[in-house]
């Protein structure tokens, strides 16, 4: 295939591949076989250019790295890979962060090449669970999924985490994996420790299909499949085998078919049983104190809108579980979860445990976190509106305990709500509607008393050093309150004070938290955000955990390298704080003292001595950074300067040394 680029003209760059590879491989030999003669021409010609830094590869080295010229030894033909790229192209799928690999080489030249990088774009990333973790963040703000390749067992096994959070969260990823099938002609060494018959069995508990194609057909066929198993509610990652063979061989005649490409139509969501919902809007409408209870329920930012319109209908509190921007905070009806034990009728629409908001957690020391007694009353009449049911497996149980419910629509709630809120209009008598109305008021002087019992805890030790988490949360909202901002990835260790103190009222604002509770989440799913903000010209943030970013600390440079502002603002505490406070409580129920030994931190929790400096760490990989930030006078100045380099088009991060929650 003749290629154009890098400014030359065609005579200058008909290398086909083998050739391309072959040469390479001969100026290796070439060097290696006589580097004096090389130094010797070096030191009497001036002219001459200076040695190179890193030697060519050797002839042997070329061939275990690329494979030539035994395996790409087919000529004539359009490569298969440049058709999977054509398939590609129809989904409209916009960036494929990937860390590089030899299993997929064939189909990532041909996206660079072939498909001149644009849709998708290539971002080099650092780690496969980063790049699934972009592509996790980026669908949380563009409602669109991206691609991301691995290496087969290796790269799938990096990536795994980030999958396994998607699942949880229920969020599309597109997984395709290289695999070299064939035994009888993979090459011996690292491609054989790095392939297996079935590399999706590492995944499938937690995708929702996968395939292995075995012709360009096949992929056609699996990849457009793949993109409509993926958005159909409930969303979830979807997982592919892709064999180098089929990516490197030319296109052959497969008994006279023509190929083509499937065109994609998209699945209507599932909506609730019309009986069943009008079940639910008689229960809700004659209840005196109706509850809703929502995890993922809001996909889109019109599913807040509705969940607005059954709320304000209802007049019913709404306790919005945070798995994703659900209902605005700002709204009289957010109510926090104590709403749930007076209740008579509750909804829950996409919860991911039910049992939890009928049963209260208790701490039972030696035995962990366990239930109490049912909290709520005897009679209470329980509604679900779930789609995960109909996607539910065995092996990893992230449905959690089961709850018995007295009306179950297996449905996507967004999907429902539209049908619901007519079911509901036309079951009110205009005898409840002074009553409905009445709870309404209720709600209203409830949640001002509320906002200002916060605004109180918030002021609480705010000149303290090192800094509150509370003014480190006010102290940037302050700063970003005038600018189109969203809050792209934030875990609730700074004590839920953006949830709490923030106007959050549009979808972006929260984008919820990781699913399956993996740490190594929170920058590459910012990262990702932030890229699709920076498409719609919105301002990024993130309040970054420590512990969380030395996961995949390489995304920063991913950031930096394609140009994805970004304000990171840390949230050192100089520790897992979290697992502070486990080792803590086992100590006092088993009447005992945290051994330190001679480090006055805590044993295999803390983060210091010596202390991490982030701000170097973000430097070093092109952010601009400043910190630590220790004094709280210091902070908004800081971030005011930090800001201006976000809205500048960089990324930029801020080491802030904080209390631990």
């Amino acid at each position: 295939m003749a290629r154009k680029d890098l400014g030359r003209d065609d005579s200058q760059t008909k290398l086909n591949r083998r050739n391309f590879l072959t040469g390479v491989a001969v100026a290796g030999a070439a060097v290696t076989a006589a580097p004096g003669a090389n130094a010797a021409t070096s030191a009497e010609t001036p002219a001459a250019s200076p040695r190179p830094s890193a030697l060519p590869p050797t002839a042997k080295m070329a061939a275990a790295e690329t494979g030539t010229p035994a395996e790409l030894k087919h000529e004539g033909g359009k490569p298969g890979s440049d058709f999977m790229v054509d398939v590609i192209k129809t989904l409209d799928i916009k960036y494929l962060p990937c860390n590089p690999a030899s299993s997929f080489r064939a189909l990532h030249e041909s996206l660079i090449d072939y498909g001149k990088n644009t849709s998708p774009e290539f971002l080099t990333c650092m780690h496969e669970e980063s790049a699934v973790g972009m592509a996790h963040g980026y669908f949380k703000i563009a409602g669109k999924p991206l691609m991301t390749l691995v290496h087969g067992t290796v790269g799938l096994q990096h990536a795994a985490m980030g999958i396994y959070n998607a699942w949880c969260d229920r969020v599309p990823v597109i997984v395709v994996g290289g695999n070299d099938l064939d035994a009888a002609h993979r090459p011996p060494g690292v491609p054989t420790f790095h392939s297996a018959q079935d590399i999706n069995a590492l995944v499938r508990d937690f995708t929702k299909w996968d395939d292995t194609p075995t012709s360009p057909q096949h992929f056609a066929q699996s990849m457009v499949r793949m993109y409509k198993t993926a958005m159909t509610p409930p969303y979830g990652p979807v997982m592919m085998s892709l064999d180098a063979g089929l990516q490197q061989e030319p296109m052959r005649d497969y008994g006279g078919e023509k190929l083509y490409i499937p065109r994609y139509v998209p699945s209507s969501p599932p909506q609730g049983d019309t009986g069943a919902v009008k079940e639910a809007a008689k229960l809700l409408v004659n209840a005196e104190r109706p509850v809703i209870v929502v995890d993922r329920a809001a996909r889109t930012p019109n599913g807040i809108k509705l969940l607005v319109e059954l709320a304000e209908l209802l007049q019913a509190a709404v306790v919005d579980q945070g798995g994703r921007m659900n209902f605005p905070k700002t709204h009289y009806l957010n109510r926090p979860p104590n709403v749930i034990g007076p209740a008579d009728v509750i909804i829950g629409m996409e919860l991911s445990d039910f049992w939890a908001v009928v049963n209260g957690y208790v701490d039972n020391g030696d035995h962990g976190i366990g239930f109490n007694e049912t909290k709520i009353k005897p009679g209470t009449k329980l509604i679900s509106i779930n789609s995960v049911e109909l996607i539910t497996k065995s092996n990893y149980q992230d449905f959690q305990r089961f709850q018995v419910v007295d009306v179950s629509m297996p449905a996507d709630a967004e999907a429902t709500l539209p049908a619901l809120i007519e079911a509901v209009k036309s079951a009110i008598p205009d005898s409840r509607k002074d009553a409905i109305a009445k709870r309404g008021e209720a709600f209203r002087k409830a949640s001002a008393n509320g906002r200002e019992n916060v605004r109180k805890a918030a002021a609480l030790s705010w000149d303290a050093s090192p800094i509150s988490t509370a003014r480190l949360c006010m102290e940037l909202w302050g700063q970003i309150k005038d600018l189109d901002w969203s809050l792209v990835a934030s875990e609730g260790n700074v004590s839920n004070w953006p949830n709490r103190l923030w106007p959050m009222e549009k979808h972006h604002h929260w984008l919820g938290r990781s699913g399956g509770y993996g740490v190594g989440y929170g920058a590459p799913a910012s990262v990702g955000a932030a890229l699709a903000n920076r498409d719609l010209g919105r301002f990024s943030v993130s309040i970054q955990g420590d512990g969380d970013l030395m996961y995949a600390p390489g995304v920063l440079w991913t950031a930096a390298r394609h140009k994805i502002p970004l304000l990171s603002v840390m949230h050192n505490n100089r520790g897992y704080h979290q697992e502070v406070m486990h080792v803590q409580r086992l100590a006092n129920f088993r009447n005992r003292v945290v051994y330190n030994g001679n480090d006055l931190s805590p044993l295999g929790t803390s983060i210091e001595n010596p202390d991490i400096e982030y701000h170097k760490l973000a430097e070093s990989m092109g952010w601009w950074a400043k910190g630590p930030i220790k004094d709280p006078a210091d902070l908004g100045p800081a971030l005011k300067e930090a800001i201006a380099v976000v809205k500048s088009g960089q990324p930029a991060l801020l080491n802030v040394w904080t209390q631990p929650r």
